[in-house]
């Protein structure tokens, strides 16, 4: 069996070493492709979108067992046309080589520039909570910088991996562009291949391997993780409006996002009030747990694991709310429905670890700096801050002394929509950027460029040093 296995592995291994081969060949064929080229790939993607906009909800909802396609086309299709159109519009001006100052007094007439140019070839490696968002988006950046990439799809990502195998070959020569699918291993072998740079959408603990896997070869890494994003409602922010804001982001896709509201902080005074809104509001949004608008959880694994937690929860003493009417589970249809819990304990499974379902711990506290910011501070850096204040100086307060990822506030998740701003995360959260300028940054090579004017100020201070020397240094080190 060992023998078998051996033997997959090593056609897997010659199979991706041969398409980054074919794909670095055709970078150092045309290792610059002009402003019309990146502009047409970019077209190309878009083209592909439209002409697929249907199959692609249809794929990625067969992969969840039940996707809201109106979902699919707020979170995935309609992010992806947006971020193409910003990066065209903007493209012209992120090219240009930038003119940078230089020390007249030490160097004379000479020049400095910085020069974006491509990297290569990037590595992609897509979750399957958007897959079609998480690896578009990506490519939008990664071609913008003329780079050429190769895309290894989620296992619970199969429809659409198949899909994107068989249809984006119309539009782009596996040459400039491949997407592999997750059939066993592939990832392990995908995040050890040598590529410019890698790009790691996931898990934690995934993230440290491909992390590892990729400094063999001194890969640089961006790596797009996850964590526990509080959102805190202060004393001073409409409830109502704090509740349907936040509801909403919660129990989008099921909750299956990496930055959504983890849980949030109410004062200790307002958390009735807060469940009787959530048990307004929800039924209003999801009248019945088999309602086509509310997603299916991806897998059996991740739908035992969720109840699992909350069962945990509830047996040390947590108050579990369901939010629906009926029956809060459905195994033949992996559905959750959304739950509110009241009082867990601090070491249960759902408050160490990010819950990933529809699932929102509704924490008290009558003090911001002992109750909520110090307990933040406490734990690992999250993906995201969601602060519901009107307050400046609140405002500017937590962003003094949380730190997280990105922030949105007086609202959650919105911040990673908008394409002039950076999105990723800090500590374990990830590191690195993408998204509009910054994703043309993080897959460019700024090169600096020296250029040396027809006199050399250098040669004053060439050996044999002597009496000029020392005038021409004292002058210099005033």
């Amino acid at each position: 069996m060992n023998a078998v296995n051996d033997s997959a592995h090593a056609v897997l291994r010659t199979t991706l070493e041969a398409a980054l081969k074919r794909q670095r060949a055709a970078y150092l064929a045309s290792p610059e492709p002009d402003y019309a080229s990146r502009c047409a790939d970019l077209r190309k993607l878009e083209r592909f979108v439209r002409e697929h906009q249907d199959a692609i909800c249809e794929a990625i909802s067969a992969d969840y067992g039940n996707r809201s396609r109106h979902e699919t086309l707020l979170t995935e299709i309609m992010p992806v046309l947006k971020g193409i159109h910003h990066t065209l519009k903007q493209l012209k001006r992120w090219m240009k080589p930038q003119r940078r100052g230089i020390d007249r007094m030490a160097f004379g007439l000479a020049s400095n520039r910085v020069i974006p140019q491509p990297l290569g070839v990037v590595g992609v490696i897509v979750p399957w909570n958007f897959p079609l968002n998480l690896s578009l988006l990506p490519l939008t950046a990664i071609f913008a910088a003329g780079n050429r990439a190769m895309v290894k799809m989620s296992e619970n990502s199969r429809h659409l991996a198949k899909l994107l195998i068989k249809e984006m070959p119309d539009y782009f020569p596996e040459e400039k562009l491949q997407f592999f699918d997750e059939t066993g291993g592939v990832g392990i072998e995908f995040s050890s291949l040598p590529f410019d740079h890698l790009l790691f959408t996931g898990s934690g603990q995934t993230g440290r391997a491909v992390m590892a896997a990729a400094a063999a070869n001194l890969c640089p890494v961006t790596l797009e993780l996850g964590g526990k994003s509080p959102a805190i409602v202060c004393e001073d922010f409409p409830l109502r409006t704090a509740a349907e804001r936040l509801l909403y982001v919660k129990y989008l896709n099921a909750g299956q996002i990496c930055t959504t509201v983890d849980h949030v902080y109410v004062p200790e005074r307002r958390i009735k009030e807060f469940v009787r809104l959530a048990q307004e509001i929800m039924p209003r949004r999801y009248p019945k747990l088999d309602t086509p608008d509310y997603t299916a959880i991806i897998d059996e694994i991740a739908y035992a694991r969720l109840l699992h937690a909350l069962d945990e929860a509830k047996q040390r003493g947590a108050q579990v709310i369901p939010l629906i009417p009926g029956k809060p589970f459905d195994i033949k249809l992996r559905k959750i429905a959304p739950h509110l819990v009241l009082n867990a304990p601090a070491d249960c499974l759902l408050m160490q670890r990010e819950i990933f379902g529809p699932i929102l711990p509704v924490i008290s506290y009558e003090d911001l700096e002992d109750d909520v910011i110090k307990r933040i501070n406490a734990g690992a850096r999250p993906l995201a801050l969601y602060p519901f204040t009107n307050d400046k100086t609140v405002q500017q307060e937590l962003l003094t002394r949380v730190m997280s990822g990105g922030v949105s506030i007086n609202d959650a998740l919105f911040h990673v929509g908008q394409e002039e701003l950076p999105f990723g995360g800090v500590g374990a959260s990830g590191m690195g950027h993408y998204h509009g300028y910054e994703g043309f940054l993080t897959f460019s090579k700024l090169r600096p460029v020296f250029k040396q004017a027809r006199f050399s100020t250098a040669k004053l201070l060439a050996p044999p040093y002597g009496p000029l020397t020392d005038k021409l240094l004292k002058f210099l080190l005033k």
